[in-house]
């Protein structure tokens, strides 16, 4: 009986390995001995980073959606399927619209990350977000009407996708207004939950003296408790009081509930060795990119090069060798500094990230990695 591997998600990690497992696993597929398997809610696939560019009118939210069945490998089952459980002691998935159990030999969980704006009292209701298709298209309106103001970019939740986007749409804001020759009557402030404007220490020093320079407001220790709509403010559990004309909120994150109902973790992470990328409550069952624990950014690349690391586990499991392939930690990640200007970042376990002084070449780059990002997908990079 062949072996199979189920991949439950088919975002960037889970595209990207199930590619890589084609290919690396072409002659035990060939033979039979070997199924891949990709389950996902939806017909799509999706490349959130085009959403930090539709609200200023640069992209659409299209450009970052490609039918799965153009991306994934032919010799990879890809099937739309919304699984409603995980039974990690059966080794079998239960699918919604299926009495038939989906039975593996080997999991991957890639089910990436998931709002939850509503565990803010008034958050969804008073406020934008560009981490979703239909938040940033919302966002796009409001931004071409909001000709002078406050406005409020204030980070809700963490962890979340892309740690840099927040800094990102500040920086762009900021330079949009200033083109508009509406800056003057612009405020901008930027809230973060910790005391400093970013995550990582590192990026956090890089960044302040940025907003320092373009007249951004900064409020950290920040932690929203609550939005008022009407009155137009958001509140902070330390009491601090903002008001706001056009309040943008990267919103609270976790898991999916399919994952949030088993003990692999907790609000739907599961928790994993940060190396090997193995769960740490169930055997056979790995997790990558925005649903793991690792510690590292939720961010593409992570899935990227966790892909690449998992394919090889997989490969040498699934042949009868020593799996000896890890993850290292690494993340690398374009951040915009305006609309034409970017940084680079690069950095792993153990060598902490230094920002590149931004350029228009760096953000011409990330604007060509953006395009190139689907042969990416493909495993073609």
């Amino acid at each position: 009986m062949s072996e199979h591997v189920v991949i439950l998600g088919g975002g960037t990690g889970g595209s990207v390995l199930a590619n890589d497992l084609a290919e690396r696993l072409e002659p035990e597929l060939e033979a039979d001995e070997v199924r891949v398997t990709m389950l996902n809610d939806g017909p799509d696939h999706v490349y959130k980073p085009v959403w930090l560019y539709v609200p200023f009118g640069l992209r659409e939210p299209e450009d970052g959606r490609r039918p799965l069945a153009d991306l994934v490998d032919d010799r990879v089952d890809v099937r739309e399927a919304r699984v409603t459980e995980i039974d990690t002691d059966a080794e079998a998935l239960r699918c919604r619209d299926s009495h038939r159990p989906v039975e593996y030999d080997h999991l991957v969980i890639a089910t990436g990350s998931t709002l939850a704006p509503g565990e803010v009292p008034g958050l969804e209701a008073g406020g934008h977000n560009y981490y979703s298709e239909s938040g940033a298209e919302a966002l796009r309106d409001a931004l071409l009407s909001f000709e002078s103001g406050h406005l409020v970019l204030s980070v809700v939740g963490s962890p979340h996708m892309c740690p840099a986007a927040p800094l990102e749409f500040a920086f762009m804001a900021d330079d949009w207004f200033r083109t508009r020759g509406l800056r003057e009557d612009v405020d901008i402030t930027y809230t973060y939950p910790v005391g400093r404007t970013h995550g990582n220490p590192h990026i956090a020093e890089w960044a302040t003296p940025l907003f320092e320079e373009r007249g951004i407001g900064v409020e950290t220790s920040f932690n929203a408790e609550s939005v008022d709509p009407e009155a137009g403010t958001i509140t902070s559990m330390e009491g601090t009081e903002l008001e706001y004309d056009l309040l943008v909120s990267i919103p609270p994150h976790r898991g999916v509930d399919v994952v949030a109902e088993t003990d692999l973790g907790e609000r739907g992470w599961v928790d994993v060795d940060k190396h090997t990328l193995e769960a740490e409550a169930a055997e056979d069952v790995y997790a990558l990119g925005d649903a793991a624990t690792t510690g590292v950014p939720k961010a593409g690349s992570v899935a990227h090069y966790q892909a690449g690391v998992l394919a090889q586990r997989l490969a040498s499991r699934i042949r009868g060798r020593p799996a000896t392939a890890t993850y290292d930690g690494k993340t690398l990640c374009f951040i915009e500094t305006g609309m034409d200007a970017a940084s680079f970042v690069e950095f792993d376990y153990e060598t902490p990230p230094s920002p590149a002084p931004p350029s228009e070449k760096l953000h011409w780059s990330k604007l060509a990695y953006n395009e190139s990002y689907w042969l990416t997908a493909r495993g073609l990079l």
